[in-house]
């Protein structure tokens, strides 16, 4: 019974406290449809929301939900939306990136923003599976990078979207 209160409390808690800590990731690569670099944006949580990482991954799934975004592989073309949920201002190495729950200034590489002013618009990603060895200020590899964004797991349990890109300069 003890157990029984304890998760109805968690389940109680505001979604941000749910979510824990999100982190965002940026990384630029070929796009399997044209061979050309698609720029990336990961949003993922490091699973400490306080009902734990199971909590942790039924809270971004309803903040997927409430912000619109469709789970399991389709893509959603924010920029088709009249009232776009989630947006990218890209300028001085920055990618800002502005959505329910989550504002945060990403540092991105020259040849991500590069790509992201080519194509007009940012691929983000944001996934439920928890990723608690990704903390900030951990040094990653490209392999665990891919590992993890590209675990058929991950991606069939995100939101995925495209997102137009806008500067300071329109």
């Amino acid at each position: 019974m003890t157990q029984t209160s304890q998760t109805q409390a968690a389940s109680a808690a505001p979604l941000p406290s749910r979510l824990g800590t999100l982190v965002v990731i940026p990384w630029a690569g070929e796009h399997q449809d044209d061979g050309a670099d698609m720029p990336f944006l990961m949003a993922y949580t490091l699973g400490d929301g306080v009902a734990g990482p199971e909590g942790t991954r039924q809270a971004v799934l309803e903040a997927a939900a409430e912000i619109g975004l469709p789970v399991g592989g389709a893509i959603l073309e924010i920029g088709t939306l009249p009232k776009p949920p989630v947006k990218v201002l890209v300028e001085g190495g920055q990618a800002v990136l502005t959505m329910p729950y989550l504002h945060v200034n990403c540092p991105v590489p020259q040849e991500w923003t590069a790509a992201a002013r080519a194509r007009g618009s940012v691929y983000l990603i944001l996934a439920s599976c928890p990723w608690p060895q990704a903390a900030p200020g951990t040094t990653l590899t490209e392999e665990e990078l891919r590992a993890f964004a590209a675990d058929p797991e991950v991606l069939g349990s995100a939101a995925h979207c495209l997102v137009p890109v806008s500067t300071l300069n329109v």
